[in-house]
């Protein structure tokens, strides 16, 4: 009897693994990054929805770790491990990063975008985890879905259309 995929919803600041056949998904990147982490041997992907670069500044106890480029990788790739994944295996693919609103002048504190791009990129690069797609920039937001059986992740972009990486 074969299990009816499902598709697990990861939703802003939040992160959560899925095995064959579930494909994951989020929605409503804009200056957001979906952070796809994935192990095919294993069929497991697991996906965070950063929301921001750097939890240094965060006042909040407990700390929400799927909210930052610099604790969500981490803590989403210890998830995987314990989950069966095999950290030589794992590979990332990321979607995001828009520069949602436009500004006269170009305040870092506005690049929020790009700003969690580079955190991601800088997490993903000091945990040796090859980077294999990227889809990240532009000023549209985008929906997310991942499927570990094939490794493809479908990215629907508002106005955009959809592609594949």
């Amino acid at each position: 009897m074969h299990k009816t995929a499902e598709i697990i919803k990861v939703g802003i600041a939040d992160m959560n693994i899925a095995k064959v056949p579930d494909l994951i998904r989020t929605t409503g990147l804009g200056s957001c990054v979906g952070v796809v982490l994935f192990d095919q041997r294993a069929e497991l992907a697991g996906l965070a929805h950063v929301m921001l670069p750097d939890s240094s500044f965060s006042r909040a106890e407990p700390l929400n770790k799927a909210k930052f480029a610099d604790t969500a990788i981490k803590e989403l790739l210890e998830v995987m491990i314990q989950s069966g994944a095999k950290q030589v295996s794992i590979k990332a693919k990321i979607a995001g990063g828009a520069q949602m609103f436009q500004f006269s002048g170009s305040s870092d504190m506005m690049r929020i975008g790009p700003r969690n791009v580079e955190a991601v990129l800088q997490q993903i690069k000091e945990l040796r985890i090859p980077l294999i797609a990227q889809d990240v920039g532009g000023n549209s937001g985008r929906t997310i879905e991942f499927d570990p059986k094939t490794g493809l992740l479908q990215i629907r972009t508002v106005n955009k259309g959809n592609s594949v990486i």
